[in-house]
């Protein structure tokens, strides 16, 4: 339970060499509120089934740690306190919050069962800067009336919570030092962001997933001339609501997916000098109007995933040379778009999955020295175009989630031993194909599924030690040597070897696996229990685990 409170953070402390070695740093799960259901104040002798009386010293553990949440924290001027997803925090735990006064600087009640109620003496907290409450929905208009006098505050995030109205945002006009407010999924908020107009320091607002965000919500949003970010996805905000934003000079990161917007909102966007991070994907963009595209010069990352837009648009984007991250996922383009492309150099990240680009493309792309993550999932390229892809020293992260690649194709890209990520998930890549993995000596990620494996495919997977997540589904070929060989991994994290021929008998092999979180081995002959022992006996990190 200390783990869910900070110590104050100007006190330095080795928290780990303190009473001969006894550490003081608790996890949740190992907190002390098991004591409460480990002793009763009678029990059963096992050998004689005679009830006998407990001794005084558990006696005193049960009572302590039946009432331990009214005293352990209180008036200990912690400042900062952080209880999100901990289980059982409700009215009760408020009195000790609130009662470190003026030292309190943050809290943090996500998940909690708190209610209006239990934010009464929160008002004592005069100082304290972050308030954390999301997916409290027991919280409504009044207990927002009760924090309203909170000026220090300068975070405030609600996210998930339905009960908050209009009406009751008319308190947060008062709350002058705000800096960062989060309204995710609360949608009753229609009409109440004119109260915010008063706070002119806001910098950060997100509103998205509020479908009952119009257009009249974002006139009174042209006063916050500090807004930095404006978060407003899945709203009802069309292109005449954006021109109240353009003159938020100060924008830096505007996200507009899923909202039903042209490129004709465009024009109100080239008048924000300071926009970086513009996400306007699933929208209804199309080839007409996304020439204003050019007139974003100082962008650097761009969402169009999911867009009726062709190669016309890739011309328009030449000139964006600050570009960085670029997304075209399930987009019409094709080979002759990415010629317009070959400029960018600082292009670090590309998005092409689910598009008709091809091997011809890929020749546009050599040139990108500096691309360090690249997404070609079920695109038209083969073994051939691969080639190209072997001067770009810098990538990290490739996803090949394609069907044509084979191993002649793996082999063309041996050059590139700086990969960290490989996603061959869909490749026709076969016992042969993984010799060529021991270049990629800083893989962290792999994935290889669809059959053509067998054991002797892992032999080559084995010496790859910096592997912390690794799918091997659908490989029905693998048996419980394979395992044998994966035991050698021991930074895995998460481990699939699903729809293979591993049995019961090779779980003995991941015991060595103590990083292990999350294992799958559906359609096998495994069974939940046999999961369920060996995260009993030998992996107690194990989090997830299929079958279950």
């Amino acid at each position: 339970m200390g783990g869910a409170c900070s110590r104050k953070r100007d006190q330095q402390t080795n928290e780990d060499n303190v009473h001969g070695g006894v550490s003081r740093r608790y996890s949740k799960s190992g907190s002390s509120k098991w004591l409460g259901t480990s002793f009763s104040r009678a029990y059963v002798d096992n050998k004689d089934g005679k009830a006998i009386c407990p001794s005084l010293m558990e006696l005193c553990i049960y009572k302590i740690s039946e009432e331990i949440y009214q005293y352990a924290f209180q008036d200990c001027a912690l400042q900062d306190i952080n209880l999100g997803e901990y289980p059982g925090v409700d009215d009760a735990w408020m009195d000790i919050i609130c009662s470190q006064g003026s030292s309190l600087l943050s809290a943090d009640l996500s998940g909690s069962d708190v209610t209006d109620s239990g934010l009464f003496h929160m008002k004592d907290c005069k100082n304290v800067e972050a308030l954390n409450f999301n997916f409290c929905d027991q919280i409504s208009d009044v207990g927002l009336g009760r924090i309203s006098g909170l000026s220090n505050l300068t975070t405030l995030s609600l996210k998930r919570n339905s009960s908050i109205t209009a009406k009751g945002m008319s308190v947060l006009s008062g709350l002058i030092n705000l800096l960062k407010l989060d309204l995710e999924r609360c949608h009753g908020v229609h009409g109440g962001l004119v109260h915010l107009r008063g706070l002119k320091k806001l910098e950060a607002l997100n509103i998205n997933c509020c479908n009952c965000i119009t257009d009249a919500d974002m006139k009174p949003l042209s006063e916050l001339t500090n807004l930095k970010e404006l978060q407003i996805s899945c709203s009802k905000v069309t292109d005449h609501g954006v021109t109240f934003l353009k003159g938020l000079h100060k924008l830096a990161l505007l996200n507009m997916e899923r909202c039903p917007i042209t490129a004709a909102c465009l024009g109100s966007l080239s008048d924000i000098v300071a926009l970086l991070y513009l996400n306007v994907s699933r929208s209804n963009l199309t080839d007409n109007g996304c020439d204003k595209f050019s007139k974003l010069k100082s962008l650097k990352v761009l969402n169009l995933g999911f867009n009726d837009i062709s190669d016309a648009v890739l011309a328009h984007l030449k000139g964006l040379i600050h570009l960085e991250s670029l997304n075209l996922d399930s987009c019409r383009i094709g080979d002759e778009g990415l010629v317009h492309l070959a400029g960018l150099d600082h292009l670090k990240c590309l998005e092409l999955s689910d598009t008709e680009v091809g091997n011809n493309g890929l020749r546009h792309l050599s040139g990108l020295v500096n691309l360090e993550s690249l997404n070609l999932s079920f695109t038209i390229i083969t073994d051939g175009g691969l080639r190209y892809l072997a001067k770009l020293s810098s990538l990290r992260s490739l996803n090949l989630d394609v069907r044509q690649i084979t191993d002649a194709g793996l082999a063309a890209l041996t050059s590139l031993t700086g990969l960290t990520h490989l996603d061959l998930f869909c490749a026709k890549i076969t016992d042969n194909g993984t010799n060529y993995l021991r270049n990629f000596k800083n893989l962290r990620s792999l994935e290889i599924c669809g059959g053509g494996l067998t054991d002797a495919g892992v032999k080559n997977i084995k010496n790859l030690q910096s592997l912390m997540l690794l799918n091997l589904s659908q490989n029905n070929h693998l048996t419980d040597k394979s395992l044998e060989l994966i035991s050698e991994l021991t930074q895995l994290v998460s481990l699939n070897v699903s729809s293979s021929r591993v049995t019961s008998a090779g779980l003995q092999h991941l015991t060595k696996l103590k990083n292990l979180k999350s294992l799958s081995l559906e359609s096998t002959k495994v069974t939940a229990n046999d999961i369920k022992r060996l995260h009993e006996s030998h992996l107690p990190d194990l989090m997830t685990f299929r079958p279950e």
